[in-house]
């Protein structure tokens, strides 16, 4: 094999704790299989997305000389000539990388990982490492969100090299909604439908932005700044202390502080001087951007203002009460996880016909 070739893994992730809606929504989707019911007993009840067996499988991509980590979950192992699940590509922000981002194991204390819910739900859920992150290969560049959507270009090349596909759901998540709405409007053939999470446009009102500038020099000046417990446990009290469960940051912060102490400063500086990276004009997929109640990178009316310039009819806006900038880890998470399944799963509308 070479290094592009797949290194599959399989695991058993069980654990005992409540998934509520998504596990109901995980069980009207995806049955439990015979191996998990008892043969000599009525079937067991349909099993919650903690307690599935999931297949998972490790790949690379290749932007030129830089090597990408990409990593797949999905509720089965893929089987030729079957019908293909619908890809979900998870994108990563400014200070954590992919799987500690989307794939968190916080024992004791319930289903934090995105990626079992929606591989529960019947998707084929991916995410990568950008250049700089985690398990990718850390350069002398900055990883700005010009980085990271020539990172997307690489990614795609694998994800339709194994699944056969060419269009795929993105969910991106704070500069990781940046890259993946970046991305839609340069490939828009790629992307199917596009969830931005956590994302800001201008940055006007914006109090998180306006703290983060007055390091602008520094991000000019450095490809990489401290990223240490504090700052991690930080992402969850800045707005609004209380949205997200302390074991949570404990629990991120051991998964990644073990890439090292720093991150890339480029997305950082994008969002501090470079504003707007995104143009909802250029954006041709259905969009749903979602927000928490109490998120200080964006404003309401800067998001408004990008939603109601965005073309394509199909779009919405969701605000998430008690929660601030991180959903995917908070304790609101399972409204996230209704609306963007809700969002993912839309029937087709009916073209209008003509007079």
């Amino acid at each position: 094999m070479t290094e592009s070739d797949v290194t599959v893994s399989r695991r058993a992730l069980i654990k005992g704790t409540s998934l509520g809606l998504a596990g109901a929504l995980a069980g009207q989707l995806l049955p439990a299989s015979a191996a998990d019911q008892s043969p000599t007993s009525s079937p067991s009840p349909p099993l919650r997305a903690e307690q599935r067996r999931y297949w998972t499988a490790e790949y690379w991509a290749h932007k030129g000389d830089v090597k990408l980590y990409m990593y797949r979950k999905r509720s089965v192992a893929p089987v030729a000539g079957e019908a293909p699940l619908p890809v979900l590509f998870l994108v990563h922000g400014s200070s954590i990388s992919s799987r500690s981002s989307f794939d968190l194991s916080v024992d004791g204390h319930g289903e934090y990982s995105l990626m079992n819910v929606f591989a529960a739900m019947g998707f084929d859920t991916w995410t990568m490492d950008c250049e700089g992150y985690g398990r990718s290969m850390q350069t002398d560049g900055n990883s700005d969100i010009k980085s990271g959507v020539e990172d997307l270009k690489a990614a795609v090349l694998v994800l339709e090299r194994e699944t056969g596909q060419s269009r795929y759901h993105f969910f991106g998540e704070s500069a990781g909604a940046l890259r993946a709405g970046a991305f839609a409007t340069v490939a828009p053939q790629r992307v199917n439908r596009l969830i931005l999470e956590a994302f800001t446009y201008t940055g006007k009102g914006s109090p998180t932005l306006a703290k983060r500038a007055a390091d602008t020099d520094f991000y000019r000046n450095h490809n990489r700044r401290k990223r240490d417990e504090a700052m991690i446990r930080n992402i969850f009290t800045r707005d609004m202390p209380g949205t997200t469960d302390p074991a949570v940051a404990a629990a991120l912060a051991a998964a990644e502080l073990k890439f090292g102490d720093s991150a890339p400063t480029g997305t950082y500086l994008d969002m501090t001087v470079n504003l707007p990276l995104v143009h909802p004009e250029q954006i041709q997929s259905p969009t749903l951007i979602v927000r928490g109640q109490y998120d200080g990178i964006a404003t309401v009316e800067d998001l408004a203002d990008f939603f109601v310039k965005l073309p394509n009819a199909d779009r919405q806006f969701a605000i998430i009460p008690n929660a601030a900038h991180d959903l995917v880890l908070s304790n609101e998470r399972q409204l996230l996880w209704h609306v963007a399944h809700a969002f993912l799963t839309l029937p087709q509308s009916v073209p209008l016909q003509a007079a």
